[in-house]
């Protein structure tokens, strides 16, 4: 059967769809086309020679593969386009920081450490806790392969849970392009909100380009 595309309708990628984009480093279809949109200062029309660039596929599977992400709630259409937060980094980053936490405390550092921006947390413990989100990385990429293969768990955020299982302070890695970052989050997470979605599409525009979504072979 084949299947239209709505070439009047602006695409965004939910809160849903830009977690799974970050989730991993793997780049295949629908990872490469949630970002290549997230690229944009504006969600983009839906153009079927750009998402089928993006997507790697040819065009009906790109058709097929939009129709997918909108079933699982991961891609949305929009009569308007929205537009990316505007401003420097140390301005736009806190405000989106506070948002993704229950009580507005959070996070977020580089794979080296070091902590870019915070909201709520004071600069010591900042450093503190930037240097151990480094720690769990390297702690990951260690053990990947029995977490993933063995136990099926392709998850790689941490987190320290009270007796509930309730998150007190959690670690969410963030790979964008070829950086990873880590955004850690005192009590609970709030990651199914806008303000995750412009998280994640600013550190899009700042430290990737168009050309990493561009023209790519899934490695497997």
């Amino acid at each position: 059967m084949t299947m239209n595309l709505d070439t009047s309708a602006y695409l965004e990628p939910t809160p849903a769809g830009t977690f799974y984009a970050a989730s991993s480093s793997h780049m295949e279809p629908a990872r490469r086309l949630l970002f290549g949109i997230l690229a944009q200062n504006r969600c983009p029309i839906a153009d079927s020679e750009r998402l089928t660039n993006w997507s790697g596929l040819d065009q009906q599977a790109t058709v097929e593969l939009i129709s997918r992400l909108q079933d699982l709630g991961w891609l949305t259409g929009l009569d308007s386009p929205l537009s990316a937060p505007v401003g420097p980094l140390e301005d736009v980053l806190p405000e989106l920081l506070k948002q993704v936490s229950f009580t507005g405390k959070a996070l977020l550092a580089d794979n080296q450490g070091f902590y870019l921006a915070t909201s709520g947390i004071p600069h010591e413990a900042a450093e503190a806790l930037s240097a151990v989100s480094a720690d769990l990385g390297s702690l990951y990429e260690r053990h990947q392969h029995l977490l993933a293969n063995n136990l099926g768990l392709n998850q790689q955020a941490w987190t320290l849970a009270d007796a509930s299982g309730n998150s007190q302070l959690g670690f969410w890695p963030l790979h964008i392009g070829q950086q990873r970052f880590v955004l850690v989050i005192e009590d609970r997470p709030c990651l199914n909100q806008p303000a995750f979605r412009d998280l994640v599409w600013t550190l899009t525009l700042r430290y990737s380009t168009e050309k990493l979504w561009e023209n790519q072979t899934d490695n497997g």
